[in-house]
């Protein structure tokens, strides 16, 4: 099937909105390398370590910079290099920034998939739109088994809310626009796609486990942990990427079966605590200490999430190939070595050995 969907998006005109992000770069690298002519739309680079820079990005695709929110701008973009795919990125993806920016979290997230929705309604062109959300899209009740794409959203937090309004506009576009009753007079296919955490090379983001283990280790000052029992999916960045890319080929395949939400996570046994987590960072980075440390008035944060996949193994026939090791110690190798090394090479170099396993 790999061969397939690479064959499917080789030549297609497919645009990634959050092109700049860490997830975005990924995804942007790995349909790069597929052949597929990569339109990217996204605010600024936060920082001059994100993976888009470092693996030169900028010169390997079409980078249209610009506000989600801004219709005019992303309207423009969409109409001028006319995708076939769009797979939609771009958010403000933090709980605790949402706290603090709860106005700018909604209008990205909500209004921006808004705009994009319409964008895309509006340009013949589209046929297959991949809008990711989270896991946190759910109502959590703190259950010990994963969340079905059935079960109830909610959000506790600003950053939650607003994914799970992104699900129910996106469910409404379906019905109301891109009803699979209607398909021949629109010719396009929605999905949404729920991943858990996500880690990988090249995340610099402000509180994320990840690269707060990495700055503290580049610093030699020890990690901080705030939540060291909470437990999370976490899973690496090539393993929902890869999940997205065939959620694309599918809706190409079959509309009315594919056309509706995936959840991307790791098996059960890969759910861990956090302290799981820092523990491995430093055993694969080869040094290292960490102090838990509780905040005075911290915001909410659930204790326990997990993520049921039955879905996608069954309907798509994906499963997770790294496990919570594998994907914590390729992780560390891009930070280990992205001050010395060719970074694209270094991305392409990781891709290429998760495509092995899924041949």
């Amino acid at each position: 099937m790999f061969n397939d969907i690479v064959n499917f998006y080789k030549n297609k005109t497919v645009m990634v909105t959050g092109h700049t992000g860490f997830k975005g770069s990924w995804m942007s690298i790995w349909l790069n390398k597929m052949g597929a002519n990569v339109i990217g739309y996204s605010k600024d680079i936060k920082t001059e370590k994100d993976n888009f820079v470092l693996s030169n990005l900028q010169e390997k695709m079409i980078d249209e910079r610009g506000d989600i929110a801004d219709f005019n701008r992303l309207n423009s973009v969409i109409q001028k290099y006319k995708p076939e795919v769009v797979f939609h990125m771009a958010a403000q993806p933090l709980v605790k920034y949402s706290y603090m920016n709860p106005i700018e979290t909604y209008m990205t997230n909500v209004i921006g998939t808004l705009n994009l929705l319409e964008c895309c309604k509006n340009e013949a062109s589209v046929k297959q739109i991949v809008i990711i959300t989270t896991d946190k899209c759910y109502e959590n009740n703190e259950w010990e088994w994963g969340y079905r794409e059935i079960d109830t959203l909610g959000g506790y937090d600003p950053y939650s809310s607003s994914k799970a309004c992104v699900e129910i506009m996106a469910k409404s576009y379906r019905n109301s626009f891109f009803n699979i009753a209607n398909y021949e007079d629109h010719k396009k296919a929605v999905a949404t796609v729920r991943a858990g955490n996500v880690i990988g090379g090249g995340d610099w983001s402000e509180n994320r486990i990840i690269p707060d283990c990495i700055k503290s280790l580049e610093k030699d000052e020890k990690i901080t942990i705030r939540n060291p029992n909470s437990t999370r999916p976490w899973q690496h960045v090539l393993e929902p990427i890869s999940g997205y890319l065939l959620v694309g080929y599918k809706l190409s395949e079959n509309y009315v079966d594919y056309s509706t939400a995936f959840n991307f996570g790791p098996e059960y046994e890969n759910v861990k605590q956090v302290e799981y987590v820092v523990k491995s960072v430093i055993k694969y980075y080869g040094k290292g200490g960490y102090e838990i440390r509780k905040e005075n008035k911290a915001s909410h944060e659930a204790k326990s999430l997990g993520l049921d996949i039955s879905k996608a193994k069954s309907m798509l026939g994906w499963a997770p190939i790294w496990n919570i090791d594998k994907a914590i110690e390729k992780t560390v190798e891009w930070y280990e070595n992205y001050k010395t090394e060719d970074v694209y090479e270094m991305c392409l170099d990781q891709i290429k050995q998760y495509e092995k396993q899924l041949i």
